[in-house]
């Protein structure tokens, strides 16, 4: 590439994180939570449901005022923060700042479940505390869901002991992980020179064109993690065997009770997505069949599955490819291609690879300054230039509730509804890549990025999910051992994947590098990946009936996706995701390309 991938700047939030602005800001959170902590002890610890509702209407809206305003800046930080960490591993001011800072969130969620408690105490007057206060009614969704989850709290000195001992705890395995995963070198011969490449960068090699080099990638990546995969087993361990023992303490039925109620969702619903999901692998069976031909083979080795197929020979600059988004984006809207040149020209992505930068992509959210950020580690492929319209599409989303003035708790997205504009974005981008290429050997080329990515999102997250849900159910009986993590992986992929792929040659070690299972306030950061594929398929293929006039509509469901569940959203475009049509369509559109790849 000519033209090197950008770091992003977050010099207009705070000048560094020594600086007395950054000092400021974390002292004003503090101060903000002693306010907030007086405030509940004085104010809301003598009030209960008999209390009269006028007097409860207006400690509710002062409530919820106070903590908006505390969770703005409080998230603000700790993205500040997090902007170092997860960017260089080694940043020992910034691990620093970080332990310091979740030491303070601990209060902050203390206050927040003592609120979600008090909340449910007060369910039978609620509807009468919303129509009387303003405030109250414009959170209308929130409160009715805070009620509903009150009732899976233990009790209120179980629920601060549990996010004391988070930190040495659940995060700490997080952190282990992370660190572990992004400060892992691998020396690695590539085009006549020895290089020690990142964990991303040598992964990255999946998609090399050349099959030498993906298979000693491959065979370099599984020593690596075999290498570190004690540390990780235990990572893994820790963060399982705590939400199993918070969810029993809870009242919860099991580990993914709380990932369909975070969702937003029910449990059919669910059902229903992965039934179409499951019948759709016969058509991505063929895919891998034919891709397997088209590279002399009988089935996929794993160093195949994300090799480039047809006249893939383009590869893009920093530059072009943020021209290439910019000039899309704005067919579908002006103002999506304002809000994305405004990204790039004020340096809202940090794109370069390198040694202590965590791998993937993430898009976080700075409140304070109605901002966002993007992570990814570009390596100049057109999977690349698409991971970049993903994550745009992202802060776009976030862009739109800041537009209309959305609260921190009016805004709080289930993951579902979260890939829903990146899944719009990236589908924006490819098929304008497809549009404007006659060549079928190019065409080829540019279906196999999408049949990737879309294999990805069904096949082997489907895969994840069954990987995770066995690992919660081994772990309520014993811990798990690196080999037996390996094994449920192994028996996930070839449930999902099948003859696609010669099972001797699987990812057994998929469970170490993918941070999602280590996050433990997520648990199966796994299905909302396929839902948001589907249901923004379903959306463009509306888009594509109405043109312009979808718009509007389509960033007021952006703007409001914190304050109705999943199914009342999708009703607004007569979509009915409890219906097993409706995903079997989008299905659908996957298979149409399918079948085009297998005619080319």
């Amino acid at each position: 590439m000519m033209t090197t991938p950008p770091r992003w700047n977050l010099s207009n939030i705070y000048p560094s994180l020594e600086s007395k602005e950054f000092e400021a800001a974390v002292a004003a959170v503090k101060s903000q939570i002693d306010e907030l902590e007086v405030f509940t002890a004085e104010k809301i610890a003598g009030l209960d449901a008999s209390s009269p509702v006028p007097d409860l209407a207006a400690i509710v809206g002062e409530a919820i005022g106070r903590m908006n305003a505390l969770s703005e800046l409080a998230g603000t930080v700790r993205a500040y923060i997090s902007s170092f960490v997860t960017t260089d591993s080694h940043n020992m001011v910034a691990m620093k700042k970080m332990s310091e800072f979740q030491m303070i969130g601990v209060r902050l969620q203390k206050i927040s479940t003592q609120f979600q408690a008090w909340v449910g105490t007060i369910a039978p007057v609620l509807e009468q505390i919303i129509a009387v206060d303003p405030t109250a009614e414009a959170h209308a969704f929130g409160l009715r869901e805070t009620v509903e989850q009150a009732q899976y709290l233990m009790s209120e000195a179980e629920e601060a002991l549990a996010a004391e001992l988070n930190l040495s705890g659940t995060n700490a395995w997080s952190k282990l992980q992370g660190t572990v995963t992004s400060q892992l070198t691998v020396d690695f011969e590539l085009d006549g020179q020895v290089q020690k490449l990142p964990m991303p960068a040598l992964i990255n090699l999946h998609s090399h064109p050349d099959e030498p080099v993906r298979r000693r990638a491959y065979e370099a990546e599984m020593r690596a993690w075999n290498a570190v995969r004690e540390p990780l087993a235990a990572a893994m361990n820790g963060v399982k065997g705590t939400a199993n023992t918070l969810n029993k303490h809870r009242g919860r039925t099991d580990a993914l009770h709380q990932a369909i109620d975070m969702a937003r969702i029910d449990r059919p619903t669910l059902e229903t997505m992965l039934a179409a999901m499951a019948a759709s692998f016969p058509a991505f069976r063929k895919y891998y069949l034919a891709k397997a031909k088209r590279l002399g083979k009988e089935k996929l080795a794993w160093w195949d599955v994300f090799a480039p197929i047809g006249k893939a020979e383009k590869t893009y600059t920093f530059d072009e490819a943020r021209d290439f988004i910019v000039e899309h984006f704005a067919k579908f809207s002006p103002e999506l291609a304002a809000f994305a040149k405004r990204a790039f020209d004020n340096h809202w992505i940090d794109a370069e690879q390198r040694e202590g930068k965590r791998g993937g992509a993430f898009c976080m959210g700075l409140p304070a300054v109605k901002e966002s950020r993007v992570l990814c580690n570009f390596d100049g492929t057109l999977d690349q230039v698409s991971t970049i319209a993903h994550e745009l599409g992202h802060a776009f989303h976030n862009e739109c509730a800041y537009q209309v003035g959305k609260t921190p708790m009016q805004k709080d997205t289930p993951m579902t509804l979260a890939e829903t504009a990146s899944i719009m974005c990236e589908t924006i981008v490819m098929q304008a890549v497809l549009a404007q290429t006659a060549d079928p050997q190019e065409q080829l080329a540019i279906l196999e990025t999408q049949l990737i990515g879309d294999a990805q999102v069904i096949v082997d997250i489907y895969s994840r999910y069954l990987f995770e849900r066995e690992v919660f159910e081994h772990r309520e009986q014993s811990e798990l051992s690196a080999d037996e993590l390996c094994e449920i992986m192994e028996r996930a992929q070839k449930a999902t994947y099948g003859e696609g792929l010669d099972e001797h040659y699987l990812h057994k070690y998929m469970w170490t590098w993918k941070p999602h299972y280590y996050y433990g306030g997520l648990p199966f950061y796994n299905f909302p990946y396929a839902f948001g594929l589907l249901f923004g398929i379903g959306l463009y293929a509306i888009y594509q009936q109405r043109g312009a006039d979808f718009v509007p509509d389509y960033k007021a469901l952006l703007a409001s996706t914190g304050e109705y569940t999943a199914a009342d959203l999708a009703a607004r475009f007569d979509i009915d995701i409890r219906q097993r049509t409706f995903w079997e369509n989008s299905l659908a559109v996957i298979a149409g390309r399918i079948e085009r790849y297998c005619e080319l």
